[in-house]
């Protein structure tokens, strides 16, 4: 934006009060997020209620559904059952032209009917019409497949089923009294009529026609606890209202009425109208064709989101005026000194310390802001200050398990120096002493406490030289040692402790000796050393007392847990030490170091 529009625009603001400046600038930032807020909830509820409600219906739809398949299998199954029963069929088939035979096709059909219809109390008939002309037809159960049969509805639809179960819609019938008392016709309600064509197996030889007759009630009883707040419908394929709380829709074709975009899928949802009115529809289908739609009217289904959002309107309303009010009230507490003073907080988050006040100032946020700087400067003293301890205290505490070590060995070795200068006068004696020379010109070194593993290698031969003179033909030294290793820095005396345990605690046999093995070699980023006996070994109780992270009271592994310290405090806390063993067996020390260096 240009400098000058820039200075057209805020030319009014300048000199107005800042209080004032404040109150116009924050009311708008105060008041456009209640309305996006206000906006944001009324969206976010109606999304949420319509999901909700989108689970429900689609787990009522669903669930009608279900039943409704269950029904009309076992419906089928029936149908099925009576389909192949070969003595009914013979019944059925048998030529009654002479004597009384059809009696006993009587006696065989009433009773396997009356146990099904014992047995299905949601079946109100069940009739065959015969094409048989010598079976006499009782109007009961066997009826004659004539011209009047031919006009029912369902037998158009099992001339195209070829032999298939098929169910259709019938609606009530109210015929006068006259044909009811004649016989002509029946009093019947809405039901669903199931008919399949007997054919011997064979569409070529039909021999009648099987009707069950379920009333439409029973269908509407698998979906009646559910029409609450909503109007739930079994349509046909076509479209046909099969059940519905309002009867008098039955027979009539819902999408007359129900109007949307219907997907193709078996299940689904849409918006859609209904007489008019906006709706929101979820449908399920099941094998046969039919659908159960539930419809809930959208208007009854926001009118909860429209109350709350009302009511969130109200208190943003509130919300809103109060914010103004204190805003107003507080804004003479905000300059750009306290933008400042944020500024500089935000900066000493930052660990920089190095700042500066602004402008002079005697009044509270100026002595503030001068304490401030007083304060990141203290505490930019004292962090050094805490860093430098830090460091030292770590130099002396290494140092200190450093200085604790050597005294350890040379009271051992001059014990065993004094122990063979007693026996005897012998050479021994001066190449024990010269070893020893070696082990201190290297274990001293100026009081360096990182050495490189070469010299440490070196170190801790010099010191099994001194113990192989004392034990002759004990000790069995074999080294297994990565050339890649020596360069690498490592604490110094790492190795001595665990062959001074091996000699001292591990020896079990004093004819056969013991054997040691030194390794080294580097893994990834790692340098593994490995000291491992054959030695007696240790049980699970005391090789507890001695791993490195024990802190209990005990005087064992002084030395093992030296070593660790010392490693930790150099190279950090994922290396160390690790001690394995078994009772019987041997024992295996492994040390990490870092190929890094110190920490």
């Amino acid at each position: 934006m240009p400098p000058v529009l820039i200075t057209i625009l805020t030319k009014p603001f300048r000199h107005m009060r800042l209080r004032n400046k404040l109150f116009a600038l924050l009311g708008l930032v105060s008041l456009g997020p209640i309305l996006l807020f206000a906006a944001y909830s009324y969206e976010t509820m109606r999304t949420e209620l319509t999901r909700q409600m989108y689970d429900s219906m689609a787990g009522t739809t669903g669930q009608v559904s279900a039943n409704l398949k269950m029904k009309l299998d076992a419906y089928s199954k029936i149908s099925s059952s009576l389909y192949l029963d070969r003595r009914l069929q013979t019944m059925l088939t048998n030529d009654y032209s002479s004597g009384t035979g059809y009696l006993e096709a009587y006696e065989y059909i009433n009773n396997t009917f009356n146990n099904v219809l014992a047995t299905n109390s949601d079946i109100a008939d069940i009739v065959i019409y015969s094409t048989n002309p010598t079976l006499p037809a009782d109007q009961v159960y066997i009826r004659r497949a004539d011209d009047a049969m031919k006009r029912h509805s369902w037998y158009r639809a099992v001339e195209k089923a070829y032999g298939s179960v098929t169910f259709t819609v019938m609606g009530e019938t109210n015929p006068s009294k006259e044909s009811v008392a004649q016989g002509m016709e029946e009093r019947k309600p809405n039901r669903i009529v199931l008919a399949r064509q007997l054919d011997n197996n064979s569409l070529n030889y039909p021999y009648g026609i099987l009707t069950l007759e379920i009333p439409e009630a029973d269908i509407f009883a698998l979906m009646e606890k559910e029409n609450v707040n909503k109007d739930v419908f079994i349509v046909g394929d076509d479209g046909t209202i099969i059940s519905g709380k309002d009867k008098s829709l039955l027979g009539r074709n819902l999408y007359e009425r129900l109007h949307g975009h219907q997907g193709e899928g078996a299940t689904g949802n849409y918006f859609g109208t209904y007489d008019g009115e906006r709706v929101y529809v979820v449908y399920s289908s099941v094998d046969n064709g039919w659908k159960t739609v539930s419809v809930v009217s959208y208007d009854s289904l926001m009118s909860n989101v429209k109350r709350a959002f009302s009511r969130l309107s109200a208190v943003g309303l509130v919300t809103g005026l109060v914010a103004i009010l204190l805003i107003y009230a507080m804004a003479r507490l905000f300059t750009k000194r306290i933008e400042r003073l944020l500024q500089m907080t935000r900066r000493i988050e930052r660990e920089d310390f190095d700042v500066q006040p602004g402008n002079p100032s005697h009044d509270e946020l100026g002595q503030l802001s001068f304490a401030m700087v007083k304060m990141a400067g203290r505490m930019k003293a004292l962090i050094n200050e805490v860093y430098k301890k830090e460091i030292s205290k770590k130099e002396a505490e290494m140092n200190m398990l450093q200085a604790q070590i050597n005294p350890h060995f040379l009271y051992n070795t001059l014990a065993s120096i004094s122990a063979l200068a007693i026996r005897s006068q012998d050479t021994r004696i001066q190449d024990m002493v010269g070893h020893l020379a070696k082990f201190y010109r290297i274990s001293l070194n100026k009081g360096k406490r990182i050495i490189t593993f070469g010299e440490e290698l070196r170190l801790t031969k010099s010191y099994i030289a001194i113990q192989q003179l004392r034990f002759q033909g004990l000790l069995h030294i074999h080294e297994q040692i990565d050339e890649a290793a020596s360069p690498y820095p490592v604490v110094k005396l790492m190795l001595q402790p665990f062959i001074e345990n091996v000699i001292n605690h591990a020896i079990w046999d004093d004819e056969a000796g013991i054997n040691i093995i030194l390794k080294a070699r580097v893994e990834d980023d790692v340098l593994v050393l490995r000291v491992i006996d054959d030695g007696m070994g240790m049980r699970p109780e005391k090789l507890a007392l001695l791993q490195p992270e024990w802190d209990g009271e005990s005087s064992s592994g002084f030395g093992i847990r030296n070593v660790d310290a010392r490693i930790k405090l150099a190279f950090g806390e994922a290396y160390g030490v690790q001690i394995f063993s078994r009772f019987g067996i041997g024992t295996t020390v492994q040390i990490r170091i870092p190929l890094s260096g110190l920490k």
